[in-house]
């Protein structure tokens, strides 16, 4: 495919994704809006195009595993592996409810398409680790991706992990930070500094490393993961800049890290958001007619 077709169809994804979301988290009025709608457009443009999977056969040997580090995004992972056919996105409309499939952190024993279990930040970077270092060792081609939080970077063991995917060349494995600058507590340049910043930390540490300026862009996020991928004996962290609760109004405005707004500010977020994905799906489609139409 076209990668202009490409970039329109991976739009409409992330859209109805956020939208997903927001339908998710609503249904139980409140939850982790902030940091999950902040990655909306990684979950797009890795189930939408990059990640082998295969809905009907969750645990195809064969598969790349995605690892959300930062498991209390989980209804942006719901939203993405639902529309995606693993099950109807609407099962997770009973998120962290009794006898749900759909708890608030990740859990592979519950979900279809979830790889790892995960919650206790910093402990998925070092599951996501281990798993490239088994695959290698397997000699197979799948590729391991996760993604972990800025202030989630406070946790030492996202550096113990770090040191170690560089040490054993782990080139098949892919990380993700999502730099919304906010965390539980505050600011987290507030709460703990890193310094020199994310992409002088990990360059110490030997991995290649990416930064892009708009997290919420597919079309930049793509164009790293991409080039990432043919980077050899090192792993490959992509640096997101991105706004935690994009999208929606009462997130965004705040960056709160957990919302419980009103029915009626749930009701128009979504209202909102699905004029969103209506308005992008009718200019997207103009675009491609105009598209086919040249060449």
């Amino acid at each position: 495919m076209d990668k202009k077709l490409k970039m329109l169809d991976l739009q409409i994804f992330a859209a109805e994704i956020r939208l997903e979301t927001l339908k998710i988290i609503g249904s139980r009025g409140f939850g982790h809006v902030g940091g999950s709608l902040s990655i909306v457009e990684t979950m797009a443009v890795l189930y939408g195009d990059i990640m082998n999977v295969d809905p009907e056969n969750p645990d195809w040997e064969d598969r790349d595993w995605m690892v959300l580090s930062k498991g209390h995004g989980g209804p942006v992972m719901y939203a993405a592996l639902g529309l995606k056919g693993y099950y109807p996105v609407a099962d997770a409309y009973q998120l962290n409810r009794p006898h749900s499939h759909f708890p608030s952190h990740t859990d592979h024993r519950m979900t279809l398409g979830v790889d790892l279990t995960t919650g206790s930040l910093g402990q998925g970077m070092s599951e996501a680790v281990g798993a490239a270092l088994g695959i290698r060792q397997q000699n197979k081609k799948n590729r391991v991706y996760v993604i972990i939080g800025d202030g989630e970077c406070d946790e030492g063991e996202i550096w113990e992990a770090a040191a170690f995917a560089a040490h054993y060349k782990l080139d098949n494995l892919m990380c993700f930070v999502d730099v919304n600058q906010l965390q539980l507590d505050g600011p987290t340049n507030d709460i703990m500094s890193h310094g020199k910043g994310l992409k002088a930390k990990f360059d110490s540490f030997g991995w290649n490393v990416s930064e892009v300026s708009n997290g919420n862009d597919v079309e930049q996020i793509f164009d790293a993961v991409q080039t990432g991928a043919k980077v050899k004996d090192m792993p490959t962290v992509v640096i997101l800049h991105t706004k935690k609760g994009k999208g929606a109004f009462f997130a965004e405005e705040s960056g709160a890290h957990t919302s419980q707004p009103s029915k009626a500010e749930w009701d128009r977020a979504i209202a909102e958001n699905e004029k969103v994905v209506e308005s992008i799906k009718r200019t997207i489609g103009e675009s491609k007619n105009e598209f086919v139409d040249i060449v």
